[in-house]
């Protein structure tokens, strides 16, 4: 796939200003190995035709040109860089809920791609994107039109590019390590339906997946292989979570149902860049410790790993380029010092 060992991964404000700044193209560090343009978004939550709009002058007075902007990501690419256009976001619902919807979402995804000359597509499908019909209740095999079309949609895609084409995803902790304990709607109906929904997309696709970085941030407490509830605010929450993808764990508790470990070198940990980027920030020293528990197995507190040690975890995700920035780069510096 063409990433470096260690990966660090961040997401570009390239849609919208806010209050961390307009950062260009051109200006994004080499620290940074995938850039992820944030966000193609529906024209409605079920058309599947996504738009990739670029920050206006009025609202991001330092905005470079089209030309410039895509010079930029050739650059980037040119030095290795992977540049990818991450579709959802927090304010894009899509619903792929018709075959019609995901024909459209991969026309209108692979336009994005050839007009600015991508490596690929993030989904960050947040929200109520994706939720699990009543009755659907084996991730191997799902029947939810919004999930098999999604499936189909990401398929067709990679077959459209090849090889090449990288495929990450950022999903909520909610659809992912919830499902340890409720997917769906459960048997008897009554349970939030998006619990554990992104578990069929990953399952799906793991052989075509580049990419996994959950949301370790805006997240409830969750429960852990350990059977114990894990909270945000230090390495512990990154490590439990962390530790299930690597693991990988029985979904809704049945043992003979278990979602499969993930390839090490597929995961990465998604993080806040500072206070203001989102809720679970950590400082340096508790990435530190979640990163030498994870592929040293020391600084693990009381927490026992499940999944052992990975020293090829592929590395961070962070919301985001912008918001390092404007925090003096701290994060991406952190990580470049670990990596060395």
């Amino acid at each position: 796939n063409g990433l470096p060992a260690h990966a660090l991964v961040g997401y570009l404000h390239a849609s919208f200003a806010n209050g961390s700044g307009y950062t260009r193209m051109s200006d994004v560090p080499d620290s940074w190995d995938v850039i992820d343009l944030a966000f193609g978004e529906p024209t409605s939550p079920t058309s599947g035709d996504i738009r990739f709009n670029r920050c206006s002058v009025s609202e991001c007075p330092t905005v470079e040109s089209d030309t410039d902007f895509k010079a930029a990501i050739q650059a980037k690419r040119a030095q290795g860089k992977k540049v990818l256009l991450s579709i959802g976001g927090a304010n894009g619902q899509v619903q792929l809920t018709t075959t019609a919807a995901r024909d459209t979402f991969v026309s209108s995804v692979s336009a994005i791609i050839d007009r600015w000359g991508l490596d690929g597509v993030d989904i960050d499908f947040e929200g109520h994107s994706l939720a699990l019909d009543t009755g659907d209740t084996d991730f191997k095999n799902p029947t939810t039109p919004v999930i098999v079309n999604l499936i189909s949609a990401l398929k067709s895609l990679k077959a459209r590019y090849g090889s090449g084409f990288v495929l990450t995803m950022a999903p909520e902790t909610f659809f992912v390590q919830l499902g340890y304990q409720y997917y769906g709607s459960g048997p008897w109906g009554g349970q939030d339906p998006r619990a554990g929904a992104y578990l069929p997309v990953i399952y799906a696709l793991r052989g075509d997946l580049t990419l996994l970085h959950v949301q370790d941030y805006n997240s409830g407490s969750i429960m852990g292989l350990d059977n114990q509830y894990h909270s945000m605010g230090g390495a512990d929450f990154h490590i439990a979570m962390t530790d299930m993808l690597l693991s990988g764990f029985p979904v809704a508790g049945n043992t003979a149902n278990r979602f499969p470990a993930l390839a090490p070198s597929q995961v990465a940990i998604g993080m806040p860049a500072n206070q203001n980027a989102g809720n679970g920030y950590v400082a340096p020293a508790e990435v530190d410790k979640a990163l030498d528990c994870l592929t040293k197995g020391s600084n693990c507190g009381s927490y026992t790993l499940h999944g052992g040690t990975h020293p090829d975890l592929r590395g961070l995700m962070t919301w985001s380029v912008n918001w390092d920035r404007f925090s003096g780069w701290e994060f991406s510096r952190n990580f470049d010092s670990y990596f060395g």
